[in-house]
């Protein structure tokens, strides 16, 4: 898919937002005068009141992709919480031209902070979105752009233009225009179907990838997005297989006559790295994808696996029951230097390096409970983001600002469903899926 981004007027000048980040240790924007401020502390965010006037259309099909679009940006940005987009019905100017420069007192009015103007053309079968981001209180553009696709590209165009405002208001990268990768679960609690399944980060656009036929777990996205290896069981001996999003096709890598789990890609997408099961104990393998070679990098008398690489590839997270429960340990990606970092009460797995390289997301059993924490490289800093009946499987926005994972509910008709969470603990919400979902990946950025 080909979406065109052009400048069409040059902004007066870049935004200045200070981000209070308190624990997190955020990158500051540095501050000029009149400069809009999110204040960001530990598990307590004060939403930027933003106004999203629907994007104005030059025709009828045009006025319609325009107020599509502006409801996607309107619910990215709510979504990160971050913004609260104002209700319409609150606004006193309406926005009847693109060109003219808005009335900053009628928005100063209904204590917005942001205001995005919008219009939506249809030229040549092309839909061109153009937008500009205003600083009410200094009453400067803050940003300009424009974007030229196929009109069937609409939402992703949103995500793209949502992403451009939050990196501009924030300081910070965006990771609305991205998929999930995930299982859908269907049928009795006790025969559940699960499919290979994939949707827009927002719940939007699901698509199944497999038929049920065949039994698929643990799913993960190369780094270029365009690829996802999962396990497949069913049809012999558990499989590695790669599942081309765009062509549709399956590459089975590997045939292991020992289970094998949790497939995942290294950095730069030449390798999977994943634990094989023999006798009791499991050890963690690369699997290099050129030449089907299979390398082993542990090698204990126990459980070791969910394999995860740091975002250089240089070392592996994995959980171990090497010294007497679940642990959390690293290693180098040649297999030296391993060594336990996870030391308070309770048992930890699946951990996940975030894309920034500064926090391991993992889950934590500890008295009946399932939480879904981070902590520092070196095993320091240990936060629990939220607690549940039974979390599990922690993925990370490409931003490593929002963690994704699932949560089962108790009793007979209950079932796992998705949740998103920012890692200070604040804005929890479910993630919308069409029925029982889990096992999500979150994608790298998709342009």
């Amino acid at each position: 898919m080909q979406i065109f981004r052009s400048p069409f007027w040059a902004p007066r000048f870049v935004a200045a937002i200070a981000i209070l980040a308190g624990l997190m240790s955020l990158a500051l924007v540095p501050r000029t005068a009149d400069a809009i401020e999110i204040d960001v502390t530990p598990g307590n965010i004060n939403p930027l009141p933003i106004a999203l006037p629907s994007f104005l259309g030059t025709s009828g099909e045009a006025q319609e992709l325009g107020a599509n679009i502006t409801s996607v940006i309107a619910n990215d940005l709510r979504r990160s919480g971050f913004f609260n987009p104002l209700p319409p019905e609150s606004y006193i100017e309406q926005i009847t031209s693109f060109d003219q420069e808005p009335r900053f007192a009628d928005w100063r009015q209904i204590q917005a902070k942001a205001l995005v103007t919008g219009q939506a053309v249809m030229d040549g079968g092309k839909l061109r979105a153009e937008f500009r981001l205003w600083d009410v209180g200094s009453q400067q553009q803050l940003l300009a752009t424009q974007f030229t696709t196929n009109p069937k590209n609409w939402r992703r165009t949103a995500h793209i233009i949502a992403d451009a405002i939050y990196k501009q208001l924030t300081g910070i990268d965006g990771y609305f225009d991205t998929q999930v990768v995930f299982i859908d679960e269907s049928g009795p609690k006790n025969k559940r179907v699960k499919k290979l399944a994939i949707m827009d980060q927002d719940g939007a656009n699901v698509r199944l990838l497999s038929d049920g036929r065949d039994l698929v777990v643990t799913p993960r996205f190369s780094p270029s997005s365009g690829e996802v290896a999962y396990m497949s069981y069913g049809r012999g001996d558990p499989r590695v297989v790669l599942y081309n999003i765009e062509t549709k096709q399956r590459e089975i890598v590997g045939e292991f006559p020992n289970v094998s789990f949790a497939p995942r890609f290294s950095p730069d997408g030449q390798s999977v790295i994943m634990s094989l099961l023999e006798g009791g104990n499991s050890n963690i393998y690369v699997l290099d994808l050129r030449s089907r070679q299979v390398r082993q990098l542990t090698n204990t008398p126990a459980i070791n696996t969910a394999p995860s690489y740091s975002p250089d590839g240089s070392q592996i997270v994995f959980e171990s029951d090497r010294g007497g429960t679940q642990q959390i340990y690293t290693m180098n990606a040649d297999g030296s230097n391993q060594q336990r970092i996870s030391f308070g009460d309770g048992r930890y797995s699946t951990p996940v390096w975030s894309p920034k390289g500064d926090y391991i997301a993992f889950t934590k059993m500890y008295r009946g409970r399932f939480a879904i924490g981070v902590m520092r490289p070196d095993g320091s800093g240990e936060r629990l983001l939220t607690e549940g009946f039974h979390n599990e499987g922690p993925t990370w926005a490409p931003n490593g600002r929002v963690i994704m994972f699932f949560r089962d509910q108790p009793g007979e008709n209950g079932g796992p469903k998705l949740y998103s969470v920012d890692i200070t603990g604040y804005n929890e919400q479910q993630v919308p899926s069409p029925g029982f979902a889990s096992d999500p990946a979150w994608s790298p950025l998709l342009n």
